[in-house]
C-alpha cells in the first residue's frame, strides 16, 4: 500500500515526476506508472494501486482535465475519500470536482520551501494519516529531509536590493567587537521570517504580516529566547537563499516560517521551524480556524516554537503537540475588527511616506481603539502616529495640542497594558521629543527598557534617550543588545552613528552610519549626519559633499549655510538659510539656531532656541551634547534653557 497515488496526464510526465520526488525527500511512499515494472498489467496493478492508494494526488492541467483515464482515477478518489487534487496549470476543472477544495500550485517550481507546497504537503499528509489510521501528521515525517532552499517569495523587499546583505565596512566590525559577543548564536535564537500572503489578493499582506509580527512580539517577551527583530527579518521577504544562509546572515540557530491564507471568516496558517545549522525541519503544523479564532492561535504557535526551542536549551525533547494557547497577548484585544484596524495602521504607518499616509495610519488607529476602547496596542500605536505628526508636519498650537493628545493616549495604552513596553516607550518619546520634558521622560523610557529588552526599536529609542542625555555607558549597551537582535536594521546603525556622536567620538560615528546607508541608501539625515563629523573633523570638503548630497533639506541647508560661512561665501550661506526657513518654516528652528551660533551670531540663535522650546521644538533634545551650539554654553540664557528643559 503505497501513501499517495499520484494521477496526471502523460504529458505532464517531467512535473508529475517533480511531485512524486518532493513527496518522496517529505517521507512518503509515492506509486506513478513510471514505477510499473515490465510484464505488469497496466489496468491491474494501477486499480490495485489506485484502491489501496492512502491519498489520491490529481495533477490538474489543461491536458489531464480531458484525459479520460484521470477522470476516472479522481472519481474513484472521490468515492473513497482520498482525493486531494492540486492544479498544476490554469485550466478549467471538470465540472463534478468545481465544488472540490484545490490546490493552487501553478507557480511552484519544485521549491521545497514554497508555502503553497507546504500547505499541500501538510493536507496530504493528514489524508494519509487520516486513512492509515494514525493522528493527523503534524509532526515532521520519519525520514529527514535533505537541507532545502528556502522559499521565494513574490513580494516588496521592505528595505530594497542585495545592497541590504552587502558587507559592512571593517570599522563597523572593530565597532561591534568592542561592544557584541563574538559567540555562536545562542540556541534559543529564532527569527520569524514574513508569513506569505496565500489568500489571492495583494491587499491581504498586511494581514499575514501583521500576525508575524504579533508571533514575533509575544516571542520576544520570553527571556530564555533571541527574537531577531522585525527589520532584518523582513530582509528575506523576498530571496533566493536557503534556510542555511539566512540563519547566518541574520546569526540565529532556528527559523520559523510560515503561510497564511484568508478566505472570508476562515484562516489557514501554516508554519514550519527550520534549524538553520542543518536546514531540516523540526516540525511543521497546519491551523485552520474561524478568523475571530486567530488570537489564540497566535498564542498556540508561540506556545509550541517557544517549548521546543526550550527543549534545546535544556537538552530535551520538543513537545510533539500544541500548548493550548496562552491568553491574549499583552494589550491585545479579542475583536477580529479592531484587529484588523490596527494591522491596516501598522503597514501604513510603515510607509513613511507622507503626511497623508501617516495620517491615514492615525485614522485606523483610532478606529481600533473606538472599536475596542480597551485595545492598549492600538492606543500606543495612536500615540506614536500622533508623536510623529506633530514633530514632522504639525506647528504652533497644532504641535502642542497634539504632542498632548500623544502623551493622553499613551496614558491610556498604561492603564489598559501597564505590561506593554511599546506603551511605555511611546508615553516616553511623547514626554521627551514633544513635551520637551526631559527628567518626566525618563522612567517610561526605564519602564521600556525592563521589559522590552527583547525589542530592538524598544532598545533603540531608549539608547538615542541616554546618549543625549549623557549616559554613554547605558546608550552603548541598549544599542549594542539592539544589533544583536536586529542586524540588518539600517536604523539601528544609524543609532550606533548617533551614540557614538553624542559623545563626540565622530571618527567612530561615521562607519555605522555608512553600513546604514548601504542598507537604505534613502535613508533620510544619514548623509548630513557624516556630514556634521566630517566637519568637526577638519574634512571640510568632503563635509561639503555629503551635506549636498542629503535627501533632506532640514539636515542638508545646515551643513551647507554653516560651511559657505566659513569659507567667506556670505550669498550662498544667506541663501542656504532662507531656502531652509522657506521649505521647513518653525520645523526648523533648532537647524537656524545651529546656524547663526556658527556664524557667531548669539542673539539670534538664542532667540530661535526659546521660540523653538515654546513651540516644542523636538530638536532641542539634541541640545545638551551638540557641538554645533557650543558658542552658546557660557550665556546665562543658555544654561538657564537647558536647567528648564531638564538636562541640568
Amino acid at each position: 500500500m503505497a501513501d499517495i497515488f499520484l494521477s496526471y496526464s502523460r504529458t505532464d510526465q517531467a512535473i508529475a515526476r517533480r511531485y512524486a520526488e518532493a513527496f518522496q525527500h517529505a517521507g512518503l511512499s509515492v506509486w506513478w506508472d513510471a514505477t510499473l515494472r515490465a510484464g505488469e498489467a497496466y489496468d491491474e496493478v494501477t486499480e490495485q494501486a489506485l484502491r489501496s492508494a492512502r491519498a489520491v494526488v490529481v495533477l490538474w492541467s489543461t491536458t489531464s482535465v480531458a484525459s479520460r483515464w484521470v477522470r476516472a482515477e479522481a472519481t474513484q478518489a472521490e468515492r473513497n475519500k482520498t482525493l486531494m487534487p492540486a492544479m498544476i496549470e490554469p485550466c478549467t476543472r471538470p465540472i463534478m470536482f468545481e465544488l472540490t477544495q484545490t490546490a493552487d500550485l501553478t507557480h511552484w517550481s519544485g521549491t521545497p520551501q514554497d508555502p503553497a507546497w507546504l500547505a499541500f504537503l501538510s493536507d496530504v499528509r493528514r489524508r494519509v494519516d487520516t486513512v492509515g489510521g494514525g493522528a493527523a501528521a503534524e509532526v515532521p515525517a520519519p525520514a529527514p529531509p535533505p537541507p532545502v532552499p528556502s522559499r521565494r517569495l513574490s513580494r516588496r523587499a521592505v528595505l530594497g536590493g542585495a545592497a541590504v546583505l552587502a558587507v559592512g565596512a571593517s570599522a563597523v566590525a572593530v565597532w561591534r567587537s568592542h561592544l557584541l559577543s563574538p559567540a555562536a548564536p545562542s540556541d534559543g535564537s529564532v527569527a520569524v521570517l514574513p508569513f506569505a500572503n496565500l489568500s489571492g489578493d495583494p491587499e491581504q499582506a498586511y494581514f499575514s504580516d501583521g500576525l508575524a509580527a504579533e508571533i514575533r512580539g509575544t516571542l520576544s517577551r520570553n527571556r530564555l529566547l533571541q527574537v531577531v527583530g522585525q527589520a532584518s527579518s523582513n530582509v528575506f521577504r523576498e530571496r533566493k537563499q536557503d534556510a542555511k544562509e539566512i540563519s547566518k546572515q541574520l546569526d540565529v540557530t532556528f527559523l520559523l516560517d510560515g503561510s497564511v491564507r484568508r478566505s472570508g471568516d476562515t484562516v489557514r496558517i501554516v508554519t514550519e521551524l527550520i534549524n538553520g545549522r542543518t536546514g531540516f525541519s523540526q516540525w511543521s503544523k497546519t491551523f485552520e480556524r474561524p478568523l475571530h479564532d486567530v488570537f489564540a492561535v497566535q498564542a498556540e504557535i508561540a506556545t509550541v516554537v517557544a517549548g521546543a526551542l526550550s527543549a534545546e536549551l535544556s537538552g530535551g525533547t520538543a513537545p510533539a503537540g500544541p500548548g493550548k494557547g496562552g491568553p491574549a497577548a499583552i494589550g491585545g484585544t479579542e475583536d477580529v475588527a479592531a484587529y484588523d484596524a490596527l494591522l491596516r495602521g501598522r503597514e501604513l504607518f510603515a510607509l513613511g511616506e507622507s503626511e497623508a499616509t501617516d495620517r491615514a495610519a492615525l485614522a485606523k488607529f483610532t478606529q481600533a481603539t473606538e472599536l475596542d476602547p480597551r485595545f492598549g496596542a492600538a492606543y500606543a500605536a495612536t500615540s506614536r502616529a500622533l508623536a510623529v505628526i506633530a514633530n514632522q508636519y504639525a506647528q504652533g498650537e497644532d504641535r502642542r495640542a497634539t504632542y498632548d493628545r500623544a502623551v493622553a493616549a499613551a496614558e491610556q495604552a498604561i492603564a489598559l497594558a501597564p505590561d506593554l513596553a511599546d506603551a511605555h516607550s511611546a508615553l516616553a518619546f511623547a514626554l521627551f521629543s514633544g513635551r520637551l520634558d526631559i527628567k518626566a521622560a525618563r522612567p517610561p523610557y526605564q519602564r521600556s527598557y525592563e521589559l522590552g529588552a527583547g525589542d530592538a526599536d524598544v532598545l533603540g529609542r531608549y539608547a538615542l534617550y541616554c546618549a543625549r542625555t549623557g549616559a554613554f555607558g547605558e546608550a552603548r549597551a541598549a544599542i549594542a543588545r539592539a544589533a544583536t537582535l536586529d542586524p540588518l536594521n539600517p536604523r539601528v546603525y544609524r543609532s550606533m552613528g548617533a551614540v557614538e556622536f553624542a559623545a563626540r567620538r565622530y571618527a567612530e560615528s561615521i562607519p555605522p552610519v555608512r553600513r546604514a546607508l548601504e542598507m537604505n541608501p534613502k535613508m533620510g539625515g544619514a548623509r548630513a549626519a557624516i556630514g556634521a563629523s566630517q566637519l568637526l573633523l577638519g574634512q571640510v570638503e568632503e563635509a561639503r559633499a555629503s551635506f549636498a548630497a542629503e535627501r533632506s533639506s532640514l539636515f542638508g541647508l545646515p551643513g551647507i549655510a554653516i560651511i559657505a560661512h566659513r569659507q567667506g561665501k556670505a550669498e550662498e550661506a544667506q541663501r542656504a538659510l532662507r531656502e531652509l526657513v522657506d521649505k521647513n518654516g518653525d520645523n526648523s528652528l533648532y537647524q537656524q539656531a545651529q546656524v547663526y551660533a556658527q556664524w557667531g551670531d548669539s542673539e539670534r540663535a538664542m532667540a530661535a532656541l526659546l521660540r523653538g522650546q515654546a513651540s516644542y521644538d523636538g530638536g532641542l533634545t539634541f541640545l545638551r551634547n551638540d557641538p554645533f551650539v557650543d558658542p552658546l554654553r557660557q550665556l546665562p540664557a543658555f544654561r538657564q534653557l537647558l536647567s528648564a528643559l531638564g538636562f541640568a
